[in-house]
């Protein structure tokens, strides 16, 4: 156990008035300390002196002292509170009162707490924030004009305002993916709310279709492989009327219906997206299917590969709230259909078939500006950040370019995807720099 930090000697506010009998209470506390479990109870405390929050103990991670579920009040628009709130779910894991805080800005669902890469590495206690518009951390109707990266950071503002009361000592932000786009964002918009940023694996598109994702698409691994994911997707389109009536007899056992798009479009979609999810999740060129494979070989890895179900009415539906963002403010993909559009019978070829499936099909405005805003102010003023990208992650066509104006560090991991490049798979003297940097961004005094 740590020894008690001096500045927990604090009185608690309330009503903007002092409670000196909780001042006393929290006093004998930290006095008894461990045989009481007053730790344990002064957090319970700490949590109850909370504005608009309503926790509940559960089950503490390995290494930890404590943890909790937290709803926090969010207004749906923080510049007008007064136009409704939803309660915003956040996932706390107690280490210390003396240990540094992250705060792992989720770009979805958040179901359920787990300690971080980063969390680990720096023995720090932890919040888990789940995305607003996702799961329950969301209004009791979707009002999509108040989901926006804006409303967003500010939601993670709130939160890091509200804990930062109890944790004290230096904070850190990270995200995966669209968690990482959303670190990005947060920081962009406080950029003092944290002192350094750790994304993993984050897109940064600056367009509503990147077409930097086709030029990935078109140079990465080698001229064979890329050859044989091309020809594996021509023989899937040239066989589609012998494939639908088994895709048909699968779905139906998985349960997927296509009211949205079509089982049809969304066979093609899945087509289309199998090489950007070969490279994404670092596939093996091996085991694409060659020209003498049956029917049934080449749908079955169609379906290892990219689950036809990302396409139908369910998964539509849970990602709707991503799918807004995308073709709102975040910006996504297409698919290139040049080799592909004589084969092509559900999809268009001009223009290109988009990777967004808006609510209820409703039109969404792009509106570019944010990105690029983003994009000039990391590339000048963005210190204090380490891009973490997998070499062969489709998603590392639209990863932050590199620049030396400012202090931060960007691994581009080889052979690595989305789902493996973290920090644990550096390289030793990569895993060192990273630390050293990390340690003294945190050592310095940037209050």
């Amino acid at each position: 156990m740590f020894g008690i930090p001096i500045y927990l000697s604090f009185q608690i506010k309330k009503n903007n008035t002092m409670n000196c009998n909780k001042t006393l209470l929290i006093l004998l506390m930290l006095t008894l300390g461990q045989l009481t479990g007053g730790y344990a109870q002064l957090l319970n405390m700490q949590l109850f002196e909370l504005e608009d929050v309503i926790f509940e103990k559960i089950e503490t991670p390995k290494g930890y002292e404590s943890a909790y579920k937290l709803k926090v009040k969010q207004p749906l628009d923080h510049q007008h509170p007064e136009k409704g709130h939803f309660y915003q779910t956040v996932w706390l894991s107690h280490k210390g009162y003396d240990r540094p805080t992250t705060i792992i800005t989720n770009g979805y669902y958040a179901p359920a707490n787990r300690v971080a890469e980063i969390t680990a590495l720096l023995g720090a206690n932890q919040v888990s924030v789940e995305h607003r518009y996702f799961g329950p951390s969301s209004p009791k109707v979707m009002d999509y004009q108040y989901l926006n990266m804006e409303q967003v950071a500010a939601d993670l503002h709130h939160i890091r305002t509200l804990l930062g009361q109890i944790y004290q000592k230096k904070w850190v932000a990270s995200g995966i993916s669209k968690g990482g786009q959303t670190t990005i964002m947060y920081r962009y918009f406080y950029p003092e709310d944290v002192t350094a940023s750790v994304p993993y694996v984050a897109p940064l598109n600056l367009a509503y279709e990147d077409e930097r994702i086709y030029t990935f698409l078109d140079t990465v691994g080698t001229d064979a492989c890329r050859e044989a994911i091309k020809d594996f997707q021509i023989r899937l389109l040239k066989n589609q009327k012998k494939i639908m009536p088994m895709l048909k007899w699968y779905s139906k056992g998985k349960g997927h219906t296509y009211e949205y798009l079509g089982m049809g479009a969304a066979f093609e979609y899945a087509v289309l997206e199998y090489s950007f999810s070969f490279w994404q999740w670092g596939e093996d060129c091996a085991d694409i299917p060659g020209k003498d494979a049956t029917i049934e070989e080449d749908l079955a890895h169609l379906l290892d590969i990219i689950e036809i179900g990302f396409f139908a009415d369910k998964d539509i539906a849970y990602y709707a709230t991503h799918y807004y963002q995308a073709g709102n403010e975040l910006g996504y993909y297409g698919y290139a259909t040049e080799a592909f559009a004589k084969y092509l019978k559900a999809l268009p070829t001009d223009p290109h078939p988009h990777a967004v499936f808006p609510p209820k099909k409703e039109a969404i405005p792009y509106e570019g500006k944010l990105a690029q805003d983003v994009s000039k102010w990391l590339a000048s003023q963005g210190n204090r950040f380490i891009y973490i990208y997998g070499g062969n992650d489709t998603w590392s066509a639209t990863r932050v370019p590199e620049s030396d104006k400012v202090d931060a560090l960007w691994y581009v991991m080889p052979g690595k995807h989305h789902g493996n490049a973290r920090i644990r798979n550096l390289s030793k003297s990569q895993k060192r720099e990273m630390i050293e940097k990390l340690e003294s961004w945190l050592e310095q005094d940037l209050r």
